[in-house]
């Protein structure tokens, strides 16, 4: 994973996520309790830490909402079992509904994907609404195997994703898309 290969995440880089081998906060949140293993570090995120993470020495995270309540990436989290399968779909949906630019990244977990649905500034609200919409649409056509983020049911301190290993597959840009 090269550094060009994260700033197509274009994440937040002021703060990150450290995991913890313990529960540093505990949350509640819409008649539910969210124990959270992520300690918030105020820094900005070096290249030095995003090796170590690489190298399986610490696990980070990174935030998908930023301070104004605006998102760069809707992001679907895949936990499935077959992930050529499901980026295949997942691909041609969003071609399909004219997202003409998405990276699919694997994280450590075998098998699983972080698809970057790459958006441009949006507002809190309207990204959860797109979520929704889209895994709708790939829940049509397919068993549903993921989380959606950002994601309304979940407090702030859970909107964040681990930040990904390496590049499964980019699209960028196609000519036939309707939205063009």
């Amino acid at each position: 994973m090269t550094a060009m290969d994260l700033k197509l995440i274009k994440m937040l880089s002021d703060h990150y996520w450290i995991k913890r081998d313990t529960v540093v906060d505990k949350i509640a949140f819409k008649g539910r309790t969210f124990y959270n293993k992520f300690e918030k570090v105020n820094e900005s995120i070096s290249q030095s830490i995003i090796d170590q993470h690489l190298k399986g020495d610490i696990t980070i995270a990174h935030s998908i909402v930023n301070k104004h309540n605006k998102v760069e990436n809707i992001v679907i989290d895949y936990n499935g079992r077959d992930p050529e399968r499901f980026y295949h779909k997942a691909q041609l949906l969003l071609r399909e509904e004219g997202y003409i630019n998405f990276t699919a990244y694997t994280t450590k977990t075998d098998g699983h994907l972080h698809v970057y649905i790459h958006k441009g500034h949006t507002t809190l609200t309207e990204a959860i609404q797109l979520g929704k919409m889209i895994s709708m649409k790939l829940a049509s056509k397919q068993p549903k195997q993921w989380k959606m983020f950002p994601n309304s049911d979940v407090p702030d301190e859970y909107n964040i994703l681990a930040l990904p290993y390496e590049v499964y597959a980019k699209e960028r840009g196609a000519s036939w898309s309707k939205h063009m």
